[in-house]
């Protein structure tokens, strides 16, 4: 995990799963790996609260998240077997918790229709109280955008990530945050977080999210709004359920001018990338992950591939995927929005 976050240009690591004692030997084990390779690893866990939203949370060290496992074990069963275990309390009293422990919490994947704040409350305060959050994770489906015109959100920093659960380049580090630190240690990744020094976020176009626009969870076909309340939320092909795209949700929240947000760099895997220029149906066949391959040994890091090297440099790589890298910078993408569970599909100009 760590030299996949190192080959894909990342500076620090959100560790996922810290609640399980399990998941948190491993990182112990690990640490020293994390240090040879000048790798930050931020201890971190999703969780889901009683009304089944999920909520990210962030700590400075392993150790609170083991103080915080005995404080939420009594609300919560699979604590020890489930990396995403659910804890029979609500969002303000876990948030509470992890606050008296030193630690950051706000909500997951915000704006998806399913375990997300917005799909079960229409603002923080119903969700957390008074208790306050500290960032809101954006999820594939949004982009700083979304949520740039919500006024609660206004002072709110914004995360882009994804989960860290394998080492697959497809998706560790797809969406990440570059952020202006002190200094470089889990403790100053926190401060930075907690005080909106977001420089950047990054990740794919929204439309390639799964829940972008309105669509049946079953066969996929979209909607807009006004069709899918009139349809009471079934779809008349397959009596299958209607959920709210992500892109609708914000804008029903809308109700204020937008703020600014740091910029957003919208950017496709390398895995994908290749994977189209190719034409092969998956991007872990052979040939693009030869070619994967080739990239970063001649050029060290997968982001940088996407944003910094010069276009003929890559061309001496693979000329097709250079062309394609070329119009990722240069905003020629066309999209073919996804919802309703099924990913959106992109090509080049």
């Amino acid at each position: 995990m760590i030299g996949a976050a190192e080959r894909k240009g990342l500076s620090a690591l959100g560790s996922a799963d810290a609640l399980h004692p399990g998941w948190r030997r491993m990182w112990a084990e690990a640490s020293s790996s994390a240090e040879e390779h000048e790798m930050i690893v931020v201890p971190s866990a999703e969780e889901e609260d009683k009304n089944r939203v999920h909520h990210l949370i962030l700590m400075e060290e392993f150790a609170t998240f083991s103080e915080l496992h005995a404080i939420l074990e009594p609300f919560g069963k699979d604590l020890s077997r489930s990396g995403r275990p659910r804890i029979r309390l609500g969002a303000g009293e876990i948030a509470q918790r992890v606050h008296d422990l030193g630690g950051l919490i706000g909500p997951a994947h915000a704006f998806t229709p399913w375990t997300s704040l917005y799909a079960s409350h229409d603002s923080v305060k119903e969700c957390y109280g008074e208790e306050p959050i500290d960032f809101l994770e954006l999820g594939l489906s949004a982009d700083s955008s979304y949520g740039a015109s919500i006024p609660e959100l206004y002072g709110i920093p914004f995360l882009s990530s994804s989960d860290a659960h394998g080492p697959d380049p497809g998706r560790l580090g797809r969406e990440f945050v570059v952020l202006e630190v002190r200094e470089l240690t889990p403790a100053g990744i926190l401060e930075s977080i907690a005080g909106a020094q977001v420089v950047r976020n990054a990740g794919l176009f929204p439309e390639e999210g799964k829940y972008n626009r309105t669509a049946c969870s079953r066969c996929f076909r979209q909607y807009t709004l006004e069709e899918a309340t009139g349809l009471g939320w079934k779809c008349p092909q397959d009596n299958g359920r209607i959920k709210k795209g992500v892109v609708d949700r914000a804008r029903e929240l809308s109700r204020g001018a937008p703020h600014q947000r740091p910029p957003y760099l919208h950017l496709i895997p390398l895995p994908e990338i290749i994977r189209h220029v190719l034409s092969r149906s998956s991007s872990s066949c052979r040939d693009v992950r030869t070619l994967y391959e080739r990239f970063l040994s001649s050029f060290g890091d997968e982001i940088s591939v996407l944003t910094t090297i010069p276009v003929p440099d890559l061309a001496q790589v693979h000329e097709g995927t250079a062309r394609a890298i070329d119009s990722l910078r240069c905003g020629r993408v066309s999209l073919s929005p996804g919802g309703g569970g099924r990913y959106g599909t992109f090509s080049f100009s």
